[in-house]
């Protein structure tokens, strides 16, 4: 039953993923507002960020800290929507991941290291096999919650607006 269930999930994003609007058109380029963040990349792979002012038929317009530059059409590689959007979500998300990570690493590291004091004369152990694992694991969920929610909030939410096709 599980199998079955995770071959609909991955099929379900796969669809998913398909079904996402094709950023090969230029048309899509009507959809900005003016103002908007962009970064444009040219043929040559430079980077040009500005915000947006216009599109045509023919060209990309943007401004620049030195002024408004224009690229024409055949020129341009990639445009994308520069977004600061859900860093809340995505901290929450990337904690939770690196909770759980954290969490199994840590419990497997607390098992692994675990030696009992049966084979010896002189032994202090506080705590049982059981208690190391979970208090590994703890100190695991703790650390990876910390680091995957930072590299949550960093993470970037860029949108792919205009893709030149490759052929």
């Amino acid at each position: 039953m599980r199998k079955i269930l995770s071959l609909f999930c991955v099929l379900g994003i796969a669809s998913a993923a398909w079904a996402e609007t094709s950023p090969s058109s230029w048309a899509n380029l009507s959809d900005l507002q003016a103002g908007q963040n962009i970064q444009v990349v040219d043929m040559n792979s430079k980077k040009h960020s500005g915000t947006f002012v216009n599109v045509s038929s023919a060209a990309i317009t943007y401004q620049e800290t030195t002024g408004e530059q224009t690229i024409q059409k055949q020129n341009v590689q990639r445009v994308k929507l520069i977004e600061n959007r859900h860093r809340l979500r995505n901290a929450l998300i990337g904690g939770g991941l690196g909770g759980g990570v954290g969490a199994g690493v840590g419990a497997g590291i607390g098992d692994a290291t675990f030696h009992s004091c049966a084979a010896q004369q002189f032994c202090i152990q506080p705590v049982g096999k059981g208690a190391q694992t979970g208090l590994a694991a703890l100190l695991g969920l703790a650390g990876g919650a910390v680091v995957g929610a930072v590299v949550g909030a960093l993470w970037p939410s860029h949108t792919m607006v205009y893709r030149a096709d490759s052929h």
